[in-house]
């Protein structure tokens, strides 16, 4: 296993980028199910009303955002002779096999009290998955554009195995259709064999960097004050938590919009995901070159512009046509690929910022609000969307009848929420600070430092090797 000490401080070789990739792959895979198929699965299958479903997994998502601080300052407050993300990383895999398998085989007539407990260990696998490697991925990049570089590959690598699971009906010739109830098993048993199989490459091939120049006294209130109040920090957070409303407001209705409005069948449903998931890997490099170009902040709004100009094409396109509606989600999905590789390498830049500020390291608090606001994002999604859809008359079981209003309502709520959520999140970027100009100046000013910390510590054990020998008493 490649240890802590051995990680190079420059330009990562590609074979050692991919083999980190690999490992988001479960992550994003487990981020799919729960958000595309838990709802349906729940409230059509199993039979959990739609209110109590959406204030349900809400609450849930409430609880479980504590989880996310608490690793977060465990990462940057202990090291270990593999690092400080790593074991962390690894010791998701027994927490994800366990809690992917209760969850998608509820014994019969399950309900709340299956769902509660089982969501909860997901939830902590994905903040253990999540937060240790996006912490991890920030720590082996040497400079901005280096950043971009390895959430681009990263982004691009998930989204192949996002891919794949979607295209379970085809590769099983209809045996496996995600969405369907008897077929949640099946998923369980994809998800689990794909961690058993990246999480350790991941861990085996990917070095951890050393900081040198950091100081590891305990944290204080001083300490989290700079970090909710550095300016950076808090444009982040605030358009992170409106980009999520945005992206993850369609998620719950997914299943009831394309199959309900817009009239495709389930298999049909789960292929029109293909086209704006997949979309990610050719979009996240192609974003990660244009914040190379422009800065990551400004990538992020073309983004944001172009992610509502898609939005309302897709809305446009009659009901039935899977072609056009194919290319309209990959327009959509092209758009929203860049928000999670750029957010989460301008939180490195912004670790970068803290650590010349203070002389602490703290990746893990930060990602892990950055995680924390996804997941209070998604929540607020699920609380206000699935109560409305239940209000204007929608009925999520399979074969049921809808009004003209109720699937108009489904329409509304498809459309407008994540369009002015995401135009909003672009705004906060206007007179973002910690440009590509101003990293370059922070990096320079830490590599100093962590040159001169070396220096010092060589002259320290250069001058105890030669110490004479104390006189004999």
């Amino acid at each position: 296993m490649t240890s802590a000490s051995t990680a190079p401080a420059g330009r990562l070789p590609l074979p050692r980028v991919l083999a980190f990739a690999t490992g988001s792959i479960p992550v994003y895979m487990l981020l799919l199910v729960l958000g595309t198929y838990i709802t349906p699965f729940y409230a059509g299958t199993v039979g959990i009303k739609l209110a109590v479903l959406g204030a349900t997994l809400s609450s849930l998502r409430l609880i479980d955002v504590g989880f996310d601080f608490v690793l977060g300052w465990l990462m940057d407050r202990f090291e270990t002779p593999i690092g400080r993300f790593k074991p962390w990383f690894v010791l998701s895999l027994p927490v994800f096999i366990l809690g992917v398998y209760k969850l998608l085989n509820p014994p019969a007539g399950a309900g709340l009290e299956h769902l509660v407990p089982w969501l909860l260990v997901c939830y902590l696998a994905y903040s253990l998955l999540g937060l240790s490697h996006a912490a991890w991925g920030a720590n082996l990049a040497g400079d901005y554009k280096e950043r971009s570089r390895i959430f681009g590959w990263t982004q691009g690598v998930a989204v192949i195995g996002s891919v794949s699971l979607l295209l379970a009906p085809i590769l099983s010739h209809g045996a496996i259709k995600p969405g369907d109830g008897d077929s949640m098993p099946k998923l369980a048993w994809i998800l689990i064999v794909v961690a058993v199989i990246t999480i350790p490459i991941n861990a085996l091939f990917t070095p951890e960097r050393v900081v040198r120049d950091i100081r590891r006294e305990r944290s204080g209130l001083k300490d989290l004050a700079a970090i909710f109040t550095t300016g950076s920090m808090s444009r982040l957070v605030l358009a992170d938590l409106l980009l999520t409303l945005g992206a993850n407001t369609t998620a719950p209705m997914y299943v009831f919009f394309f199959h309900t409005a817009k009239g495709f069948e389930i298999s049909q449903v789960s292929y029109l995901l293909i086209p704006y998931i997949g979309a990610g890997i050719i979009g996240a490099p192609i974003w990660a070159h244009i914040a190379d170009r422009v800065g990551k902040h400004r990538a992020i709004q073309i983004a944001c512009l172009a992610y509502g100009v898609t939005q309302s094409i897709l809305m446009a396109i009659p009901a039935g046509l899977l072609a056009a509606t194919a290319v309209g989600m990959f327009a959509v999905g092209f758009s929203a690929s860049a928000f999670i590789p750029m957010m989460r390498a301008m939180v490195g830049d912004v670790t970068d910022e803290l650590r010349l500020s203070t002389g602490k390291e703290r990746a893990g608090v930060l990602y892990s609000l950055v995680i924390l606001v996804q997941k209070i994002g998604t929540s607020v999604t699920a609380i206000i969307v699935l109560p409305i859809l239940q209000y204007v008359g929608f009925n999520p079981k399979p074969h049921a009848f809808n009004t003209p209003e109720a699937i108009f309502g489904l329409q509304m709520c498809y459309l407008f929420a994540p369009v002015i959520f995401v135009l909003i999140g672009a705004t906060v970027f206007f007179g973002y600070k910690l440009t590509p100009q101003r990293h370059s100046e922070i990096k320079a000013a830490l590599d100093a430092r962590e040159r001169v910390s070396l220096a010092s510590s060589e002259e320290s054990l250069l001058g105890s090797a030669e110490a004479p020998p104390a006189p004999a008493e």
